[in-house]
């Protein structure tokens, strides 16, 4: 018998072997020996891709609600930091009324932006490589999210800037913080402002997406039933946390 038969008979007694074996294994016994089975660079990518894009996908359908962002205290976006004092003499005027009600629409504009949003975060996941996914599965819960944040975060923001200018005239916030501004600015003695709220509010929101995005993939890397896809269950079966 040459070598080549020699090698195909063993190929074919390992495979009858294991067929046996798991034969006698339960569905969730079998599921565990094929999550220890090692996986190849470009798989661990592909998993790496799909949970970022599960991630993407779960943290929009939840900021896209009515209030989604408004009634998140890890997202709401509040009014301008550099024009805090705006806000804040406003309200003593007896304004604050106003100030909420931009606040709250502010929140809106975002809301409706990402309604649009998920094409634009499901192409930037494909410029992940295999080498960035090698380390990536052996980082913290949300290293994949950071990652994407490092290396797309300025172009996203490019993407979505028109995206959130749109609705925010859509709902009427660009308009009402005019006015909040232009009131400001009448008061006597104090500085003038005009603060770009475009450019605010995308960043905002935009870093509101990842924030989403980070807590999903900490769901899925700590907790098995989040992950929703066999390939999902490979992958980070084999992450150095669940080992």
């Amino acid at each position: 018998m040459n070598m080549e038969k020699k090698s195909l008979l063993k190929s074919l007694c390992f495979l009858l072997l294991l067929a046996t074996s798991l034969s006698a294994c339960s569905p969730q016994q079998i599921a565990g020996l094929l999550a220890n089975v090692p996986l190849s660079p470009s798989e661990i990518a592909s998993g790496l891709r799909e949970a970022l894009t599960q991630g993407v996908k779960k943290g929009l359908l939840s900021l896209m609600a009515q209030d989604g962002f408004f009634n998140n205290n890890l997202v709401r976006i509040p009014f301008p930091p550099e024009t805090q004092k705006v806000a804040e003499r406003l309200s003593d005027l007896g304004l604050k009324s106003e100030v909420d009600k931009f606040v709250k629409t502010l929140n809106a504009g975002a809301s409706e932006a990402c309604k649009e949003a998920e094409p634009i975060f499901v192409n930037a996941i494909k410029s992940m490589t295999i080498q960035d996914a090698m380390g990536i599965l052996k980082g913290k819960d949300d290293e994949a999210t950071q990652y994407l944040k490092r290396t797309t975060e300025e172009s996203l923001v490019s993407l979505f800037r028109p995206v959130i200018k749109r609705n925010l005239d859509k709902v009427n916030a660009t308009r009402l913080y005019g006015d909040l501004v232009s009131r400001y600015n009448k008061i006597p003695l104090v500085q003038k402002v005009n603060p770009d709220l475009d450019d605010y509010a995308t960043r905002a929101a935009v870093d509101g997406v990842f924030k989403m995005i980070a807590q999903e993939e900490g769901k899925i890397r700590r907790d098995p039933v989040a992950r929703t896809t066999e390939l999902l269950k490979r992958v980070f079966a084999q992450a150095p946390q669940n080992q």
